[in-house]
């Protein structure tokens, strides 16, 4: 029988990479990926997940786009951490991961999907992380870029999901505690939801 990776929201860690406001005006699909980026923190509020914010020489490329409410997040906020290296996976990250031995699965989204999502996806495959990238949560300047990196990621051992699947997996039961937060975030995104996938899922063939 071939292993079977899920989601476990007690198992998870959400990573958001580099979408600042300097790429504003240079992503395929800019708004639409604050949009889906929008949904999967509200989902990590509902379902308490962590989540670690990483941007790219900041002082250059600006700092996370005010769009996106990190401050929200409280302490599931564990870091917004500076970096160099295009992956996510630097010393202070992998530090953090260090602390928190339950963590089995990384989940990814941002930019650029062909640079910093896809070296950081493989270098935490690498480390025996289960890595899902959010397909609608992920984005470059050049959108022919994208599906070849999905593919790379796979072609790796990562898992390509999306927004709305990943979220339901979290959830797992409907007869959960929470459930009725879930479903208010489902509904109030749903236009949300289909605008984003129209955008950034019709150049990407399925992986």
């Amino acid at each position: 029988m071939p292993t079977v990776t899920k989601l476990v929201s007690e198992e998870t860690v959400f990573f958001l990479c580099d979408v600042q406001t300097r790429f504003k005006n240079a992503i395929f699909g800019f708004d639409e990926l604050v949009l889906a980026i929008s949904k999967m923190l509200k989902i990590a509020k509902v379902l308490d997940i962590p989540v670690v914010v990483t941007e790219q020489n900041p002082k250059a490329l600006g700092n996370t786009i005010p769009d996106i409410d990190l401050p929200s997040l409280g302490p599931l906020l564990l870091a917004t951490i500076e970096k160099g290296l295009f992956s996510m996976a630097t010393p202070e990250v992998k530090a953090l991961l260090h602390e928190r031995p339950q963590i089995k699965s990384v989940v990814l989204f941002g930019i650029e999907s062909h640079v910093c999502v896809l070296q950081s996806a493989l270098d935490f495959i690498e480390a025996g992380y289960n890595v899902h990238v959010i397909a609608d949560g992920v984005s470059s300047c050049n959108k022919e870029e994208i599906p070849f990196a999905l593919a790379r990621i796979r072609q790796s051992g990562g898992y390509i999901t999306t927004s709305e699947s990943a979220a339901f997996q979290l959830q797992r039961d409907a007869g959960a505690p929470g459930f009725k937060s879930f479903s208010n975030v489902i509904k109030e995104e749903k236009d949300n939801t289909v605008r984003t996938l129209q955008k950034l899922l019709q150049y990407r063939a399925v992986l």
